[in-house]
């Protein structure tokens, strides 16, 4: 059993009524028969008038507010469905068309969709309310539209009961996407996520992040908003307002929320660009009053209004800045401006749009361009019914091409022949002359799989039901004193990228940068933002950025730290720089001072070698130790003057891991070797049998020397090993980097110098005990001043090493290091070359002897003087010591000898004379 519900749609009658309806056919704006019908909504007025009475009756108003772009529309849709039926696509099928003006209301339009649903051929125009509508054939099989989002939202919901397709040129609200909500609903532009990231994109490329932003309060302008919303937070975009006018122009407050809406744009003095989504009516109000309060900013159009001819032609429109805007890509559209150049030939029974459009041209003809346009737009249906055949008809062949929206033009005919190429798809093999041929529900179908070809390509509905075609960048330009609508640029939604057909069109986007929309100056590269109080992300402080950071863009939220420690960046800085890096280098100055100093050793060195070499014989140089020593010697100092090389120029392993073990090695060679001549020197000149017993033990030179230097390698190998230096970067400078060698241990290289220092102090220890010999041969004297030296320098050289840092450090060390080395060299060797060259008469060997034998008396004597001197009262005896050696002869020959009455004294103990000889002998033989 099935509920009937009868539909008669009519305007009924009332005083302020000015027409009635007898029955439903009255309701349809232009039809024509077919063997195929399709319905068509359009928003042909912008309001519905509301009655005044009260109470309001269910009463549908007539309206007002002629919309010459959505009356073309329906043209275009005539003429596309006129030229499918002049051709062979469809093999003699017909279609047929209804159209119903939805006066922007969605009540208007349910009364149409009501229709639309009524059984077909039923005479009393009714809905049968079924379980199953699988069979059921309503009075159309498509439909196109509507307009606007809001009124297709709720159409389709209702047509969705029977799943006949709806496809539209014009709403593009990004809920409609949704096949859950609307199954039945396609359409043949983009949805506006495309739009509000293309629009977002141009905000973006352009510099802008602080605009303003006016949609009408119905659905399609929440949904924009919100799609627009999202897009800008995830691009850093703020939206300073958000102003939201009233869905209908009849809306009591509607004007005042123009007025709020203006007054918060001047207010804003920091937003210049304001992105509007609205209806044109709605734009139309707006701009009559922004051009009264003078305001000039950047107008980002939506799909609505961005080609709207009559309000680019508005008076003074071009003191309200510039308008750019997005468009739907446009098509070959030439065969319907030939058809509109032949509609004054068309007959106007079935078409009350038509009719319509004459009477305002009667109405309105003796105006100019402007005015005639808004005296159309301002007509009511009532007043033209008023002046019905008062007025001549009056014919304008230019006024309807120039308020052509190419955009919409080519989406309802290509919704149109989307429809056709489906019906094709299903009549392949049905007899489609029959109604009942087919089902809306499998039209539905075939319409997701159909292809339509576009000019050049092919395009088709993709899963969502929507067409991914591309937009027009639209640019307001003035134009010898009149604004024309240009493509400035294409956007390719799939890419999401702008493209230029030429660099001209490319300068006109470029010059939109130079206007500035932002909360907040752009922070230039080396800046940073910092976040206020403000709620807004886009309104910021600009700070610097702190030293080792960087930011290398604009506006950028943080600053980067420079990448590693090799690099640098001041405050405020757009880059990082690399840090110079230091190090001793061969070109210093103080550098090649240094190695002067050094180079001047080696010859020092490599002289005394010469002069001992050619003065090998005489009793300087074997009392030096002989020629293998002081080779041995003088080989360790020329060792430590070549050490200072390794402590220059960049530092490598080879370098730092050489420079100390040849040093230390090298002196521990040295210092060993003088410890072995210091107690040679003390057990020449030592008269006490137990010290020289003990230093008898103890002179093993060529054991002490390997055992000594042996111990030195040892830990320069455990250190090389276990803790082995390496190459260092030092960061203390900020802006630079110290190559230099780490130890690897403090400790190691502290046992290494502190073991050297032992065996100095040893030697310093015999040494001085040697101090007082023969003035002419006081070697001990001066090894000891030698030593003194050594620990002056290394005992300065640890703060001063502890304290410094930079690449002067390794020059520190080469410093002391040279102190030590010329210190020892030079009070070891130099005294000798002096008697060598200077002195040669007492370089001979009985100068020699006859120096130790005064030497030897006087001590002997002395001592015994000191020691035994008798007492008068009991004088036993009375010691006196003659040197016998009266010529130079006897000395040579060894003939001098002590002459002692009786016994002879040596430092207190009473000896015969004959032992007091011969140890003085065996001491001038040791020598």
């Amino acid at each position: 059993m099935a509920f009937v519900i009868f539909l008669i749609p009519c305007f009924m009658v009332g005083t302020n009524v000015a027409l009635s309806c007898q029955n439903a056919d009255d309701f349809v704006g232009a039809s024509s028969p077919g063997d195929i019908v399709i319905g068509g909504l359009f928003s042909v007025h912008s309001e519905m008038l509301r009655p005044e009475e009260d109470p309001i009756k269910p009463v549908i108003q007539n309206c007002a507010g002629f919309e010459i772009q959505v009356f073309l529309q329906t043209l275009a849709m005539i003429h596309a469905i006129e030229t499918i039926n002049n051709s062979t696509l469809l093999s003699g099928v017909t279609l047929g068309y209804e159209i119903y003006d939805t006066c922007a209301e969605v009540t208007k339009a349910m009364a149409s969709a009501l229709r639309f649903l009524s059984k077909f051929n039923s005479s009393e125009d009714a809905v049968e309310f079924k379980c199953n509508y699988s069979d059921y054939i309503p009075r159309v099989k498509a439909v196109i539209g509507a307009s606007y989002s809001e009124v297709s939202m709720a159409v389709s919901r209702l047509l969705a009961l029977q799943l006949i397709p709806q496809v539209s040129p014009a709403s593009s609200a990004e809920i409609l996407s949704d096949k859950i909500r609307f199954p039945s609903f396609f359409r043949t532009i983009p949805s506006d996520f495309h739009q509000t990231r293309a629009m977002t994109r141009l905000i973006c490329e352009s510099g802008w992040n602080w605009i303003g932003v006016i949609a009408t309060d119905d659905d399609n302008g929440r949904f924009a908003l919100e799609s627009f919303g999202v897009q800008a937070m995830a691009n850093n975009v703020c939206i300073a307002f958000k102003e939201m006018l009233p869905a209908y122009l009849s809306d009591s407050t509607f004007h005042t929320k123009v007025d709020q809406a203006i007054e918060n744009i001047v207010k804003e003095k920091r937003v210049n660009v304001i992105v509007v989504f609205m209806r044109q009516f709605h734009v139309l109000k707006l701009f009559k009053k922004a051009i009264e309060r003078n305001v000039n900013k950047i107008w980002i159009a939506s799909d609505n209004w961005s080609a709207a001819v009559k309000i680019s032609t508005m008076t003074n429109i071009r003191q309200l800045g510039t308008v750019v805007g997005f468009g739907f890509k446009n098509g070959d559209i030439s065969s319907f401006q030939e058809f509109l150049r032949n509609l004054h030939e068309k007959p106007t029974e079935n078409n009350k749009f038509l009719r319509e459009y004459i009477m305002l041209l009667s109405v309105c003809a003796h105006l100019e361009y402007h005015d005639f346009q808004r005296c159309i737009a301002n007509q009511s249906q009532d007043n033209l019914l008023e002046n019905d055949g008062s007025k001549p008809q009056i014919w304008r062949d230019d006024f309807l091409n120039a308020n052509v929206e190419p955009g919409f033009i080519h989406s309802t005919m290509l919704a149109v022949y989307a429809i056709a190429h489906a019906i094709k798809g299903l009549c392949k093999d049905r007899d489609c002359k029959d109604p009942s041929a087919f089902t809306p529900w499998e039209l539905l179908e075939e319409l997701k799989r159909v292809v339509v070809i576009d000019g050049d390509k092919e395009v088709k509905f993709d899963s969502h039901g929507d067409m991914s075609t591309s937009y027009d960048v639209l640019l307001w330009k003035e134009i010898d004193g009149h604004m024309e609508i240009t493509t400035m640029a294409e956007y390719d939604a799939e890419k999401g990228d702008f493209i230029f057909e030429d660099e001209e069109k490319k300068k006109d986007f470029l010059a939109l940068k130079k206007v500035q929309s932002t909360c907040s100056q752009p922070c230039s590269p080396g800046q940073v933002k910092k976040v206020t109080e403000s709620p807004h992300t886009c309104c910021y402080e600009c700070i610097y950025c702190p030293e080792n950071h960087y930011s290398n863009q604009t506006d950028m939220d943080y600053c980067y730290r420079c990448n590693n420690k090799t690099y640098w960046a001041p405050v405020n800085s757009s880059t990082c720089y690399r840090k110079t890096i230091y190090f001793l280098a061969w070109t210093d100055w103080f550098a090649i001072f240094l190695l002067l100093l050094s180079a001047f050793g080696v010859v020092l060195v490599l002289s005394i070698c010469v002069i001992f070499t050619k003065n090998l014989d005489t009793p300087v140089v074997k009392a030096s130790g002989g020629l293998t020593v002081c080779y041995i010697i003088l080989f360790s100092h020329f060792l430590i003057f070549l050490s200072t090389v390794f402590f220059i120029d960049i530092p490598t392993e080879f370098k730092c891991k050489t420079r100390q073990a040849v040093f230390g090695i090298s002196f521990t060679l040295c210092i060993s070797c003088i410890l072995i001549k210091s107690l040679k020197i003390l057990l020449a000149f030592s008269f006490d049998p137990k010290l020289q017993n003990f230093l008898k033990c103890m002179y093993k030179p060529i054991p002490t020397v390997v055992t000594c230097t042996g111990i030195q390698v040892i830990i320069c190998t455990f250190w090389l090993i276990f803790r082995t230096p390496f190459v260092n970067q030092n960061f203390s400078i900020p802006r630079a980097i110290i190559l230099e060698c780490n130890e690897g241990s403090i400790v190691a290289f502290g046992i290494m110098l502190g073991y050297i220092a032992a065996l100095a102090f040893i030697c310093f220890i015999f040494a001085f005990k040697g101090r007082k010999l023969p003035e002419n041969y006081n070697e001990a004297k001066f090894i000891t001043f030698g030593m003194l030296i050594y620990f002056i320098a290394w005992i300065v050289f640890i703060p001063v090493y502890a304290t410094t840092f930079g690449k002067y450090l390794p020059a520190v060390e080469i410093i002391v290091v040279l102190i030590s080395n010329y210190g020892i060299l030079c009070c070891t060797f130099l005294p000798k070359c002096y008697i060598i060259i200077y002195k040669q008469e007492t370089n001979t060997k009985s100068a020699f002897l006859k120096m130790v034998y005064t030497y030897s008396s006087k001590s002997a004597g002395s001592v015994a003087v000191s020691q035994a001197s008798l007492d008068s009262k009991s004088s036993s005896f009375r010691a006196t010591v003659t040197d016998s050696c009266k010529t130079e002869n006897d000395s040579v020959n060894g003939n001098c000898h002590f002459q002692v009455p009786g016994q002879s004294l040596i430092k207190g103990k009473v000896l015969p004379q004959n032992t007091a000889r011969t140890m003085v002998r065996k001491r001038v033989s040791s020598i």
